[in-house]
């Protein structure tokens, strides 16, 4: 969307505030969670037909399973937001090379998987869910993908992930929050509104759901990748996250922006898996 019309939107929901802050912040909030992409067109598709497909649930909701069977070390990439398992062409190639058992799966709301609207907690419990079923040794998470991996060994017992890769990953939720509340223009009705939504739903506050502060206790090995130039998330959060994640490598990057699929990162990343 243009800056104009994001602007007439948040202008009209804080003119609505005035009448009921409760309903305009709910549907600032079921914008935030609604992507406008994600779903296969019929190039990304073609990406995926080489994969047994597999549907797991969680919740009555089907999750999308990928995946390419190797003998060697099992890896689970989780996508980020807008976006699905197509999005990991660029190094399926290569994983592939080395024989790894790769399993993806599609976000709440994106691909094939079930739902319309997505937030980082529920994709964190999909990720749960596939961890468990296929026991994979290392966890991939592109931007929000690496936030809901964090969340997900945060929370949930997942002995076998050994190694954790975040790309473009947000350190916390706070500033994913305040950088939309900002894009919007939303004022500090529809603002409070959407903290106390977010408390009520999940029972904890905003500034509790930090990437940085849950990896300080990871023991899996860790490997940051981000880049100076990264035009959605901050360089600073890569940062915030290396200094807290005790565990981990810093790589960082210009002019690969957030996407990070920049070939000359692969063999890096193949390194890391093999160590």
């Amino acid at each position: 969307m243009s800056s104009f019309v994001i602007k007439s939107i948040g202008n009209a929901l804080n003119a609505t505030s005035l009448i009921s802050s409760k309903y305009a912040s709910k549907k600032a909030l079921s914008l935030f969670a609604s992507p406008r992409k994600g779903r296969y067109n019929d190039d990304q598709k073609r990406i995926i037909e080489s994969a047994y497909f597999e549907e797991v649930k969680y919740n009555n909701m089907e999750i999308a399973t990928y995946r390419w069977v190797g003998k060697g070390e099992t890896v689970l990439l989780a996508h980020g937001w807008e976006s699905n398992t197509s999005r990991w062409e660029y190094i399926l190639k290569d994983l592939k090379a080395q024989d790894y058992n790769i399993i993806a799966l599609d976000a709440p709301a994106h691909g094939r998987s079930d739902g319309k609207q997505f937030n980082a907690v529920l994709y964190s419990e999909f990720i749960n869910v596939v961890a468990k079923k296929f026991q994979p040794d290392v966890l991939m998470g592109h931007s929000v993908g690496g936030m809901a991996s964090v969340f997900c060994l945060h929370k949930h017992q997942l002995p076998s992930i050994k190694k954790l890769i975040l790309l473009g990953a947000p350190a916390h939720f706070t500033g994913v929050f305040d950088r939309y509340k900002s894009m919007m223009g939303f004022n500090n009705r529809i603002s409070n509104g959407l903290d106390k939504i977010v408390l009520e739903r999940f029972e904890q506050p905003v500034s509790y759901f930090s990437a940085a502060n849950f990896t300080e206790t990871f023991t899996a090995k860790g490997l940051i990748i981000h880049d100076k130039n990264d035009r959605i998330i901050p360089y600073e959060d890569a940062q915030l996250i290396a200094s807290r994640y005790k565990n981990s490598k810093f790589i960082s990057t210009t002019g690969f922006g957030h996407g990070l699929k920049d070939a000359s990162l692969i063999p890096q990343i193949i390194e890391f898996i093999n160590e």
